[in-house]
């Protein structure tokens, strides 16, 4: 089992992300309407690179990436990340066409991407997905909704899963790459919690052929799990962050706010409370990256350790940020606060990508499977 640690040269440049962040992502992410796209913030992630080096990378760079700028920007994290899963069926699956007409402008920031899966009835249960392809003389008809699909209505291209084969489980679905403009496909915007866009997508007879067709036929349940498996870890790494951000201004706090006649941190109670919030990030930390190194390594029990990493790291940070508005008090609740605005990001992930009792349930299968094999 991999043991892990970063490296200097790492942890440098995780540095180095938090600080371009801080200084330069943050000014254009204030700058964007909540619950659009931000456009000029994907310009800039493709000028620094960071988008080309995202679709390089493998599961501990994604975490690196994801950890830093999240502590420093969660807007630039989430437009990142959203690239990311959009496009990497794109990376694995996709033919030298399709790579070459999309990933060059993903990569400098020109092209938004979006990955549909979830619909109305099939969310966390992909396998369970109804958005019908029916066979046409040249291909199929995508008919059908999907809900809850980050950047929609607004990306220029989906990763779309749908069922081609009925009654086949998994085994049916195929993915399929689909330009925005495609006729007969629409799209409405959801007014969330959190600030990032999503939307619903209607298909009333899309278009799609042979050409457009993510691996293969009936074999897209498989482009979707490898992208599920890659982002788990990182979603994990998402919330890390975001849990450092939080535990970085209770700090700060803590160390300078007075009350009953000193700092706040010489309060047993506050201080025990920020040990608590600091120990359980580390250990979150600690799982998400060594998930991310068995991934990269090749290891057995992936799916299980990025369940883990996942399920115990957007708990955590759940825990950290809630903490964190505790100390502060009621100026942490008013609007514009940095941490009202975790408050407000840090609920999502323990949903989407597989919500907290998904991951249990992947987790106990992996382990049941394990005793068996050993019996």
């Amino acid at each position: 089992m991999t043991a892990f640690s970063l490296e200097p040269g790492q942890t440098a440049w995780g540095d180095e992300l938090y600080d371009l962040a801080r200084a330069h992502l943050r000014p254009l992410a204030e700058k964007g309407d909540p619950g659009r796209v931000n456009r000029p913030l994907l310009a800039a992630l493709g000028e620094r690179g960071l988008l080309d080096r995202m679709l390089r990378s493998g599961a501990l760079d994604l975490c690196l990436l994801r950890e830093s700028l999240a502590r420093g920007c969660t807007e630039a994290e989430t437009a990142l990340a959203l690239q990311g899963l959009g496009t990497y069926p794109v990376v694995q699956a996709g033919t030298p066409a399709q790579r070459g007409r999309w990933l060059p402008e993903v990569r400098a920031g020109r092209a938004v991407a979006a990955f549909a899966l979830s619909e109305p009835g099939a969310g966390s249960d992909a396998a369970s997905l109804a958005l019908a392809a029916r066979r046409t003389s040249d291909g199929w008809r995508l008919t059908g909704e999907k809900c809850w699909i980050s950047n929609a209505p607004e990306a220029d291209f989906y990763t779309v899963f749908a069922r081609t084969t009925e009654g086949a489980g998994a085994r049916g679905v195929t993915a399929f790459l689909v330009p925005a403009d495609r006729p007969g496909l629409s799209g409405t915007p959801l007014d969330m919690l959190s600030p990032h866009p999503i939307g619903t997508l209607d298909f009333d007879g899309v278009p799609v052929t042979a050409e457009d067709v993510l691996g293969e036929p009936d074999r897209g349940f498989r482009v979707a799990m490898d992208t599920l498996n890659l982002f788990r870890p990182s979603v994990g790494a998402f919330a890390v962050g975001m849990a450092r951000a939080a535990l970085d201004a209770t700090l700060e706090h803590t160390a300078h706010r007075t009350a009953f006649g000193g700092p706040l941190k010489d309060l047993q109670a506050v201080s025990h409370q920020v040990a608590e919030m600091a120990t359980r990030t580390e250990a979150a930390r600690l799982l998400v990256y060594a998930a991310a190194a068995a991934h990269d390594a090749g290891e057995p029990g992936v799916p299980r350790r990025a369940a883990m990493a996942k399920l115990y790291a957007t708990e955590t940070a759940q825990y950290v940020v809630d903490a964190a508005v505790q100390l502060h008090g009621a100026r942490a609740l008013r609007r514009g606060h940095l941490l009202e605005h975790l408050y407000r990001e840090v609920r999502a992930p323990r949903i989407y990508e597989g919500a907290t009792e998904v991951q249990r349930t992947i987790i106990a299968k992996e382990l049941y499977a394990t005793q068996e094999t050993h019996a």
